[in-house]
């Protein structure tokens, strides 16, 4: 993949950590030329999500036909539920072909699919200061089983374990105060180029 004039940025972290949050307040707040990366999944659409802002929503047989052509950069099934994700190349190389800071909101196993493509992008692996904090951002959402919610912590300590293979690690304690801090890293590769 041609990085160009363009950046790849992982954003990765446990389920509840806050990084959907963080990203879109990058998106907002932050004075880089940052883009997230619509992943694709197999899942419906769930009320008010959109086809292509949300998610390219894909039948299963579609997205077997583009994952055999190689068309991911990474993909994965997702909690055993039967749905898979991933992130479409096209996508990616058409916003680093225009110069934009592509941001891709993953997980931990996507983003080491990714590294070994493209080394030199930018990680970032966003956590919170316990697994006791984690569970009870996930138990707030009310959106989840005891099932589900438990699944969400061993996966959680899986990535824990694995954020030092992020280039950058950073503690979400007060969203804006970690959205400050993800803005000022990256801001940082600005300045070598």
């Amino acid at each position: 993949m041609e990085l160009e004039n363009g950046k790849l940025v992982i954003i990765s972290g446990p389920s509840g950590s806050g990084k959907s949050t963080v990203v879109r307040g990058l998106l907002e707040t932050c004075d880089l030329p940052l883009v997230v990366s619509v992943s694709a999944t197999t899942r419906e659409p769930r009320e008010g999500e959109r086809d292509g802002f949300d998610y390219h929503f894909l039948s299963k047989e579609s997205f077997a036909e583009r994952f055999a052509a190689g068309d991911f950069l990474e993909s994965k099934e997702v909690f055993g539920r039967g749905h898979w994700y991933g992130t479409l190349r096209d996508e990616v190389q058409a916003g680093l072909s225009n110069g934009k800071w592509v941001v891709l909101e993953i997980d931990v196993g996507g983003a080491l699919a990714v590294l070994e493509e493209v080394p030199d992008c930018i990680t970032i692996f966003v956590y919170t200061s316990s697994l006791d904090e984690l569970e009870q951002r996930l138990r707030n959402r009310k959106t989840d089983s005891e099932a589900s919610i438990q699944r969400r912590l061993e996966v959680a300590q899986h990535e824990l374990d694995q954020r030092h293979k992020y280039k950058h690690a950073i503690l979400n304690q007060r969203v804006d105060d970690t959205i400050q801090e993800v803005c000022n890293t990256l801001a940082q590769y600005g300045e070598n180029t």
